[in-house]
Formats: C-alpha cells, structure tokens, sequence
C-alpha cells in the first residue's frame, strides 16, 4: 500500500502552520514550525504570491495532509461527497473525520492520526466487538470503539490517553478512559469540524 515514507515536518513547514502530524512533539519546543516558519529547500524563504490555482492546490494538499490520505483516495472521498446532499466542502471534511484512524486519534486513544493508522492496521482496536484493522472503514453515529484487551497495557495507548486528559475531546465523541473505550455520538456539524483548512477552495480545484 501507498504511504508516506519523508520526514512529516517538512509538511508542516511546506503550509506554514503545524498539522499536528507527530503527537506531543508539536506541542513541545522541538516542533520544526516554532524552529523554522518558512518552506524547506534553498528556495524556502524567497517571498511569492501565490495565484488562485496555488491557493487551491495549497488548501488542497493541507487537508490531505492532516488527515494522512493520498490523491486517488482523497479523489474517492470528494467523489462520494459530491454525490451527497449538502454542501460538498462540509460533506467533504465529514467524511474524513468518519475514518477510523481519525476517530482513534480524536478519542485521544493514539497520539496522531499516523500512530492510530500502525494501531488499527496492527489489530489493537474492535470497532462495535468485531476486530477491524481497516483504517479508513467510515464509522456512523451509534458506533463504539474500543481498544482490544489485550492492548490495554501498551505503552503507546496508554501515554495517549494521558495526554488526552490535557486537550477537549469533540463533542461529537464520547471518551470512557476507564474501559478504553469512546463512542460516535453523532456525526459531526459544521462548527465541528474546524479544521484550519478553507474547503471552499478544494472543491472549486476538483471542479474545474
């Protein structure tokens, strides 16, 4: 299967704002963005304006990025957004949030997104009592997730949910620290899913 395999901090240098890709180390002083706020590459800190295209490439490539999808996926999730009712852009970002991986990580059961993804694909979670290691199976309203029992004492899971304690978990979810545990309550609404991404801008680039 396809990944990315490059170092992720030269992403989040590339958007020029922190995507939270690595966990707790983008909350700390070591983050690349606090060190370096301008692209990577000898040619990073020359000053351009971007053209609309730009614009939309980059508010493309920022929600790719957070939410750890490439282009032929990514093309999928616009596609079955497209086809739904509502606006296209909410329908867009719903759909991402739906993704397992991403469900795990906003729990707070798995430090970043890339860390849920190693979890779910290593069988650590049961989605509803059924094992799944599909990261990117799409959750509903009513769907519980809980972190296999014999998971429950690694060190990784464990030091996230710590961290959890520290930051809000969306209403949306509901987190039962105590049994591992965290329920899709409903699906997310527009105020939401604020993530630092203009959608608007993704769905004009796919419409062209």
């Amino acid at each position: 299967m396809a990944r990315h395999t490059d170092p992720v901090c030269r992403l989040c240098r590339r958007e020029g704002m922190k995507l939270f890709l690595k966990g707790d180390r983008c909350f700390s002083a070591k983050c690349s963005q606090e060190k370096r706020s301008y692209p990577p590459g000898q040619h990073g800190q020359r000053r351009s304006k971007p053209s609309e295209y730009g614009l939309q490439l980059r508010e493309k490539q920022k929600m790719k990025r957070i939410y750890g999808v490439l282009e032929t996926q990514f093309r999928t999730y616009f596609k079955m957004a497209a086809r739904q009712k509502g606006i296209t852009g909410e329908n867009l970002v719903r759909l991402l949030e739906q993704r397992l991986d991403n469900v795990v990580h906003r729990l707070g059961l798995a430090a970043s997104r890339a860390q849920a993804r190693v979890l779910v694909r290593h069988g650590h979670f049961h989605v509803n009592g059924r094992r799944v290691t599909i990261s990117s199976a799409l959750l509903r309203a009513g769907d519980t997730v809980e972190v296999a029992q014999k998971s429950r004492e690694m060190i990784e899971i464990v030091a996230a949910i710590e961290g959890a304690k520290k930051r809000r978990v969306p209403s949306w979810l509901e987190l039962d620290a105590a049994n591992f545990k965290g329920t899709v309550r409903t699906l997310p609404s527009k105020d939401e899913m604020a993530i630092p991404v203009q959608e608007q801008l993704v769905v004009a680039l796919y419409s062209k």
